[in-house]
């Protein structure tokens, strides 16, 4: 869709013409879903009596789109792009970025989830275009990237880990998305008589490709 944004932004726009929005950002945070992904995967036990078990990666590949409560977010989010749609190119669709949310509540992280912010500047009185869990739900709603195995995270810990994007080689109208992650633990020592100590041990990787219609 941006695409077709940037075409004609550099074939109509004029010197002092005005794009709305003219800045859009993407965030990612954490989430508890436990419920929710557990109907999602269970309903392939039994379709009508078949056992249709292997449907479960396939369907655990595909992004959900959905309005989710700000009670399941467990971490602080992470912007992972910002672009400027005067200057940026259509190359610079395809991204990738490292991202890093520190966990705010002891919980179990079953997957990502992922809002954009569409501002509009130039104007008067600046306006802001959010999809974010944290206020009124739009149509665009949010994007839930669900992970192979749930996470059992502590407070303080930090869930890393990067996020490339790319149009699909077989539909320019698809997205390719490959997230790793990785959840580091903050350990306390045995404190010294002045103060603790802390350790930081990081868990093994894991990865997913997604794909996003």
């Amino acid at each position: 869709m941006l695409d077709t944004v940037l075409f004609a932004r550099d074939r109509y726009l004029r010197p002092g013409g005005l794009i709305l929005p003219s800045k859009v950002s993407l965030y990612l945070a954490a989430i508890e879903d436990f419920q929710y992904k557990r109907s999602k995967l269970v309903f392939w036990d039994n379709i009508y009596g078949v056992n249709m078990e292997c449907m479960k990666r396939a369907a655990i590949s595909e992004p959900l789109i959905d309005c989710v409560s700000p009670d399941q977010i467990v971490s602080r989010e992470s912007k992972i792009l910002e672009l400027n749609l005067y200057t940026v190119t259509p190359p610079e669709l395809d991204f990738s970025h490292k991202y890093s949310m520190k966990i705010e509540r002891s919980d179990r992280v079953h997957g990502l989830v992922a809002w954009f912010e569409a501002e509009f500047t130039g104007l008067k009185e600046p306006i802001k275009l959010t999809t974010s869990p944290y206020n009124k739900g739009t149509h665009w709603r949010q994007t839930i990237f669900y992970l192979g195995e749930e996470i059992n995270a502590n407070a303080e810990n930090v869930l890393h880990g990067s996020i490339a994007v790319r149009k699909s080689l077989k539909d320019h109208r698809s997205l390719d998305i490959k997230i790793s992650y990785h959840y580091s633990c903050l350990l306390y020592t045995s404190p010294s008589p002045r103060d603790g100590l802390l350790s930081r041990m990081p868990s093994s990787a894991c990865k997913k490709k997604k794909k996003k219609k």
